[in-house]
């Protein structure tokens, strides 16, 4: 029977510490282990740092997470700027490498090598042309399948491929909801449900000749009967994720954007209200959403969700 099952367990790749020691590194498990294989690695990516100067990485998205491997190295996102950390030696000419790992928004997952140079070869990189190389060589290089608590049991890459297929989709499937007032006219073009989550698609058209620069947009659960006032008891809805939100429509120009949000309901005697306010000018637009206009989300199946 032991013959058996050793001979079960060679065939699946389960080595015991016994056997595991040849070819170990000095590391020992207890009981029966299972060798992880070079295609499940996620290969690190090298990068130099020194002490007089600072590297600085760009993501293709907002950065969700950081760790640092030892205090040898210090990073932090660069001021005013969601998807770029900067990186920099804590201590001069340290000796062998420590490790970053980060996460962004949209799932991927970078390593990266770090080690000290007196003078680095590149100090600044763009991650974005390496988001896919591991797929034809040995997925997961950068692995897209890191859920992020925001979205619940949604990927971040199926947010962003159905945010992307709703925004090239361009259906005005709401044609009740707007505002339009001093030559700018803020829109509802459709409201959307997948898995969970709900996406509504705006657009701003600006056919005055003044640009109109965007101060905030905020969504607000409020009474009714104060949602055209001073709204008072309001809850705020703070959006998970935006496909192409601008700050600036030019003169005579639109834009359009796509809003993430986890799922809301609401009683019959509160409403959304979606307020645009222009920043420095009084331009200010708002609409509202009955919970009969949520409750009619358009099914996202229903669309060609597509990453071209």
């Amino acid at each position: 029977m032991k013959k058996v099952f050793a001979a079960f367990a060679l065939m699946m790749g389960i080595v015991s510490v016994a056997s595991a020691q040849t070819d170990s590194t000095g590391d020992l498990f207890d009981g029966y282990t299972r060798k992880i294989t070079y295609d499940r690695m996620v290969p690190p990516h090298g990068l130099e740092v020194t002490f007089d100067k600072t590297c600085h990485v760009i993501f293709p998205a907002a950065i969700a997470y950081v760790d640092l491997g030892s205090a040898n190295i210090i990073a932090g996102k660069a001021d005013g700027a969601e998807n770029v950390i900067r990186l920099k030696a804590a201590r001069r000419g340290f000796k062998g490498e420590t490790n970053m790992s980060v996460i962004t928004e949209d799932g991927a997952y970078y390593s990266f090598n770090v080690k000290y140079a007196r003078e680095p070869r590149i100090l600044n990189v763009e991650m974005a042309d390496f988001i896919h190389d591991g797929e034809a060589v040995n997925r997961p290089n950068n692995s897209m399948d890191i859920y992020l608590k925001e979205l619940g049991s949604e990927s971040p890459v199926l947010v962003r491929l159905v945010m992307k297929s709703i925004w090239k989709e361009n259906k005005r499937r709401v044609k009740h909801i707007g505002s339009k007032s001093f030559g700018i006219q803020f829109l509802l073009k459709g409201i959307y449900t997948h898995n969970g989550l709900l996406y509504f698609h705006t657009e701003v058209k600006n056919t005055s000749n003044v640009p109109f620069d965007v101060d905030y947009v905020i969504w607000k659960i409020v009474d009714k009967k104060v949602a055209r006032r001073t709204a008072i008891q309001e809850q705020v809805i703070q959006p998970l994720r935006t496909q192409n939100f601008v700050m600036n429509i030019d003169g005579n120009s639109n834009e359009r954007t796509v809003w993430t949000m986890d799922k809301f309901t609401m009683p019959d005697d509160k409403c959304l209200v979606v307020e645009l306010a222009e920043k420095n000018g009084g331009r200010h637009q708002s609409f509202i959403i009955e919970n009969t206009d949520l409750v009619r989300a358009r099914v996202i199946s229903e669309l060609k969700v597509s990453n071209q």
